[in-house]
């Protein structure tokens, strides 16, 4: 990587990308680094497509990433991941959730849902780590999980430690119930275990 991280996160409405990359950037914040992001949504409360750009370094002048020069592109929705793939680097790193969130412009026809996204993506020569997060967070008991699987699941793919970012994760808790600190700590653990067999099948 160069000094300056490159994060794309993608997804569709109500699955939190824009809330984990305002802690994503909490955590860079954090470690020390200068940060800018941008988001862009398009009806987000109707689940409708949303992608953040986040940049972090020494010293970041703009929040917007350019094409192929993304390290991570995390993908909450799997569609959204193979859409966005142009913006990742030769060498960049797909996360990307199998669980599958159409869209309404898939929905009302205006589009085909692709067939098998991460199949697509991997043929393009990309590395992806794909699992199901959303399946995951209803094992956990609460779909609205699905959103700190996806943290975890990059946490050990950035520039500073997994820690970092699950405190950060954690802090958003502190004053509600204690459940719910417990819940997204077995959330985060079991997104980054996840990202680490997807791993470890991609290698095979």
């Amino acid at each position: 990587m160069s000094e300056i991280t490159n994060i794309l996160v993608v997804g569709t409405g109500g699955q939190g990308v824009m809330t984990a990359t305002e802690i994503l950037a909490e955590a860079a914040i954090a470690f020390g680094h200068d940060v800018k992001k941008t988001e862009v949504a398009g009806m987000a409360q109707r689940g409708g497509v949303v992608s953040s750009h986040l940049r972090f370094g020494p010293r970041v002048l703009s929040p917007q990433i350019s094409p192929g020069t993304a390290d991570v592109l995390l993908g909450f929705e799997a569609a959204e991941g193979m859409r966005w793939r142009h913006m990742l680097r030769p060498d960049g790193l797909a996360l990307m959730n199998t669980g599958r969130l159409v869209p309404p412009v898939v929905d009302i026809g205006l589009y085909d849902y692709p067939e098998d996204p991460v199949a697509e993506v991997r043929a393009a020569g990309t590395r992806v780590f794909s699992f199901d997060a959303s399946a995951i967070a209803k094992e956990l008991g609460d779909i609205r999980l699905g959103n700190t699987v996806m943290l975890g699941a990059i946490s050990d793919h950035l520039p500073f430690s997994a820690e970092v970012l699950e405190q950060c994760i954690l802090k958003r808790f502190a004053t509600k119930k204690p459940e719910l600190i417990e819940l997204n700590r077995r959330a985060f653990a079991a997104g980054r275990a996840a990202a680490a067999q997807a791993a470890q099948t991609e290698a095979a």
